[in-house]
């Protein structure tokens, strides 16, 4: 097979070749990927009728410097193990559509394929799902409160290994109040898990209104950091400063310690009338709200799917 999965008829030897370009972007280059991203969302949920427009907006910066900027993937073939790879988690599985336009501008999967998100026999399910054999995703997610203890079992996996590579994983803030991520939490310092970042999308929003409405997390730096993670804060759609604050945790890391990073985003950043509010948490833009929305993202010379 070579560097070409030929099963899912694309070449992932293309896409290291663009990854590698994408490394040496600037800033400005890395936000029209991220306009992109963000068009790829509106457009794909527009065409589904259902899925989670809002936090898949906010946290497109996070992901696209995290794919194009900062991990080291798709070295010639996907594979579930991600042997000599760094590997990445999405814990709160329903931004999926952000994550799936990422992969495919990767070159995980053809771009053209975003089209079917959520139809009938789709790789693209509304919460990742490893049943249909979508390159990138390796575990089922969206079931809150379980991504930071797959990635800590992928990290140690890589210990025992002996292979040097850092394992990513994405959480939401109102996943937080889920019971298992605190033992996540506690578990991963006390074993020093040093090979793992772990990034939530702290957009101070959930589904049923406010998070400091539904159940108030208080200062969670001071907590994470109490639990004996190093904490790091970035603005986290402010470009640069998620691609700095991205390589000081790399730094940090094989240092004895996981760490943690609080990216304060916008819900539904990009798009004003999804922004500021809980509302756009998990329904879908009608035409007219399309088209304004779109009007807002600018088109990009990487073009629509």
């Amino acid at each position: 097979m070579g560097n070409e999965v030929e099963a899912y008829g694309f070449s992932i030897k293309k896409a290291v070749l663009l990854q590698q370009n994408f490394f040496e972007m600037n800033g400005i280059q890395l936000q029209e990927m991220a306009m992109q991203v963000r068009r790829d969302i509106v457009r794909m949920v527009h065409s589904s009728k259902s899925g989670h427009p809002g936090g898949s907006l906010g946290s497109a910066d996070i992901l696209v410097a995290l794919y194009f900027a900062i991990m080291n993937h798709g070295d010639g073939h996907f594979s579930m193990e991600g042997n000599r790879e760094d590997m990445f988690f999405l814990s709160n599985g329903h931004i999926c559509p952000a994550w799936y336009s990422v992969l495919a501008r990767s070159g995980y999967f053809p771009v053209e394929e975003l089209n079917t998100l959520r139809k009938l026999g789709s790789r693209l399910q509304g919460h990742p799902t490893t049943q249909e054999g979508l390159p990138g995703v390796r575990v089922a997610s969206g079931s809150l409160g379980q991504g930071i203890s797959v990635a800590i079992g992928a990290a140690l996996a890589k210990k025992m290994d002996n292979d040097p590579h850092i394992v990513y994983c994405l959480t939401g803030d109102g996943e937080l109040q889920e019971g298992q991520i605190w033992e996540a939490a506690t578990f991963a310092p006390a074993k020093k898990v040093d090979n793992l970042i772990v990034i939530t999308d702290y957009n101070r929003k959930q589904i049923e209104g406010p998070l400091e409405q539904v159940m108030d997390l208080k200062d969670l730096s001071d907590k994470w950091r109490a639990f004996g993670w190093e904490v790091l804060e970035m603005q986290g759609n402010n470009m640069d400063e998620v691609i700095r604050v991205l390589q000081q945790a790399k730094a940090l890391s094989g240092k004895g310690k996981p760490v943690y990073i609080l990216a304060k985003t916008e819900m539904g950043f990009g798009v004003d009338f999804m922004m500021g509010t809980h509302k756009w948490h998990g329904i879908a833009p009608d035409d007219h709200q399309l088209q304004l929305a779109l009007s807002q993202l600018p088109v990009t010379s990487l073009s629509d799917y």
